[in-house]
């Protein structure tokens, strides 16, 4: 990949959510159409920048020529619309006339891309649906990435996708957001998207990047706004509680070289300033009442890796006792594996491998490399080096993440 077609794809993951909400807000929300628009403009871009150059201001030309795109749509509609009123219906169906953009439409969130995540968090749509559309449409995400995401396959993502925009066509919804009365009943699938968001940009998937800090960014951004906008809320609180004291360890995450380094991190370059405004979220979502919300007891486990200086001072214990609990409010085969990390440094390899032991029979973790780079861990301090060995081949079989398949095969170099 050329310097220019890697500056243009994280241009597109950078510009293209904020470019396909600003689309759908003038086009009153049929997202399906905006998204057909910014890729139009995209693929101008693409062919023509590498020949041109790059503009100086890149976001504010492809803002220009997609909302001029939108404006030539709006024309077309208008002039079918009076068509319509002069010839009637048998000679052209009525079209919708979609507002324009010269003021912001004036709710409860105030923000194009949040307003776009609950369009397409709908209740006309499943869950799953809502998630793999708001991941493609406000994360930038491929759909191989939101399917690694989901543990499922890539066909199965592609599909979800296809039949959501169907659905809000069909029901032709309006590009608005629920009124504040309505909004805790929406918010549980719009956080689960946040996070998604967040999680592919601290540990990608694919590709050689390690880490996708604009991710971050924007998932962070996007828990900001929504825990400003809805003070009384404990899970908007936990959830970015959770990512700011995750998104704290970035600077550590990688070497000189860029190679990923996990638990063994120099935590003098952790961001102690982001910890604070972590650990003063979970401090406001406890005040809620929230102590037993999923995304408060992550970041409590969280918080016990930010509060320990070293290494040797993290409670591991305490960290086991917060997966138990998470276990039971939020049953996940995920959340089980965590919980087997936290007990093999709390009580060692025996008291883990009889916990790890049935979910290497568990189907949807059969494919999913952590499960294997927790076996290979486990084996290894049993003193099993070959089949630690072969354990963390595997994982890196199973990766994506060209960084993560180097550091798997030098931990099976090393017999763990």
């Amino acid at each position: 990949m050329t310097g220019m077609q890697q500056r243009l794809e994280t241009l597109w993951r950078m510009e293209s959510p904020l470019l396909i909400a600003r689309c759908a807000r003038l086009l009153g929300g049929d997202i399906g159409r905006a998204e057909e628009l910014v890729q139009d403009v995209w693929l101008v871009a693409f062919e023509r920048w590498p020949v041109e150059g790059m503009p100086d201001n890149p976001g504010a030309w492809l803002m220009t020529a997609t909302r001029n795109r939108a404006i030539d749509v709006l024309r077309q509609h208008q002039r079918v619309a009076e068509q319509h009123a002069r010839w009637g219906e048998v000679l052209h169906p009525a079209s919708p006339v979609a507002p324009d953009d010269s003021e912001a439409l004036v709710d409860d969130i105030g923000d194009d891309l949040l307003r776009l995540m609950f369009v397409a968090c709908h209740p006309q749509l499943p869950a799953d649906a809502r998630i793999a559309l708001t991941l493609r449409l406000l994360g930038g995400l491929t759909t191989q990435e939101i399917a690694r995401a989901f543990l499922l396959p890539e066909p199965t993502i592609a599909q979800r996708i296809v039949r959501a925009k169907r659905t809000l066509a069909q029901h032709q919804v309006p590009f608005d957001v629920p009124r504040a009365a309505d909004l805790p009943a929406r918010v549980g699938a719009v956080l689960e998207v946040i996070y998604l968001v967040f999680n592919e940009g601290y540990a990608a998937s694919y590709g050689e990047d390690w880490m996708r800090p604009a991710l971050c960014e924007e998932a962070l951004r996007l828990a900001r706004i929504l825990a400003q906008r809805m003070p009384g809320h404990a899970s908007i609180h936990g959830l970015l509680a959770l990512m700011e004291l995750q998104a704290s360890r970035s600077a550590a995450r990688s070497d000189g070289a860029g190679a990923p380094v996990l638990l063994e991190q120099d935590r003098s370059r952790w961001d102690r300033l982001q910890i604070a405004r972590g650990l003063a979220s979970l401090q406001q979502a406890h005040s809620l009442r929230g102590q037993e919300d999923p995304y408060v007891l992550q970041a409590g486990i969280a918080a016990c890796h930010a509060r320990a200086l070293t290494p040797e001072d993290t409670d591991w214990a305490g960290i086991a006792t917060l997966y138990t609990r998470l276990l039971q409010v939020q049953p996940s085969p995920v959340i089980a594996l965590n919980r087997v990390v936290a007990i093999l440094r709390a009580d060692g390899p025996l008291a883990a491998w009889g916990l790890l032991h049935p979910l290497l029979d568990e189907p949807r973790l059969q494919q999913y490399a952590p499960l294997w780079v927790v076996r290979g861990e486990v084996l290894s301090r049993l003193g099993r080096s070959d089949d630690a060995r072969a354990a963390f081949t595997h994982a890196a079989s199973l990766t994506g993440n060209e960084r993560e398949r180097i550091l798997l095969l030098g931990k099976a170099g090393a017999g763990g």
